[in-house]
């Protein structure tokens, strides 16, 4: 006989909640997953690459916000690195040195190559450190751009607020098996995401029939599989962007 249970995890200004079935023989509902069947091994591996995926968000979405700072940092000529191992050295030496001045800064740094130059460069989510010292220790060549994060983020033109999910997926695919290793290095004291323990449910859900949203929050998305597994995905209401609508007032005049 199965279970029918309900977990919500709160990262940031993010809240999703799932339902799904377990085993009414599950020793423990705190550590009890989903029932997942699979056609093939691509298929579990894609599953596993999701799975990454959503906790990587979900640590972005926890850790940055309107405050946090987005860099793309480039190796000019003269430091011009040719392996990943050279650029990990040398991205390593950055992040100490950000950490030694900013002891409490958060920290996430990604490296890819790019598609038409294919040289290695650097992406970095940072929180705590002035935009004028990530400049001045990046010894290494230029940085293209060093922006704050957005304070309204539209998906599919709905606005999800301070939800970095379409940033945190960028960065996340960003990662080749060229490079081996981990997707991305950040700070050891990045924040988890609170995550609360399974509770059993009687209700019947549905993608027309959600759970209730938190106090303040708002439904953005909800999906589910053949399966009986239902993903529903709420974020703190938004205060209004005035920005976007002055654009649309002044594309309709």
């Amino acid at each position: 006989m199965n279970i029918r249970v309900k977990t919500r995890t709160f990262s940031g200004c993010v809240c999703e909640q799932e339902v799904y079935c377990i085993s009414d023989k599950a020793k423990s509902r705190k550590e009890a997953k989903p029932r997942l069947r699979f056609k093939s091994e691509e298929e579990r591996e894609a599953h596993k690459s999701g799975i990454s995926r959503r906790n990587h968000a979900r640590l972005v979405n926890e850790n940055f916000s309107p405050t946090s700072t987005y860099s793309t940092l480039t190796f000019d000529t003269a430091n011009e690195v040719h392996t990943f191992e050279e650029a990990r050295y040398i991205r390593d030496l950055y992040m100490r040195r950000l950490k030694y001045a900013y002891p409490d800064a958060v920290i996430f740094f990604y490296l890819g190559k790019g598609k038409a130059t294919r040289r290695i460069h650097g992406h970095m989510l940072c929180e705590g450190v002035p935009e004028d010292v990530i400049v001045r220790q990046w010894r290494y060549g230029e940085i293209v751009a060093i922006d704050k994060l957005r304070e309204h983020n539209y998906y599919n033109d709905v606005d999800h607020g301070r939800d970095y999910t379409g940033l945190a997926n960028y960065l996340f695919d960003h990662w080749t098996p060229e490079q081996g290793g981990h997707r991305w290095k950040q700070t050891r004291n990045a924040r988890r995401p609170e995550k609360e323990e399974p509770k059993e449910i009687k209700r019947a859900y549905s993608e027309a029939k959600p759970p209730t949203p938190p106090k303040g929050y708002k439904l953005v998305e909800s999906r589910g599989t053949k399966y009986g597994y239902m993903y529903f995905k709420y974020v703190l209401e938004p205060e209004p962007d005035t920005k976007k609508r002055v654009k649309r007032t002044t594309d309709s005049s």
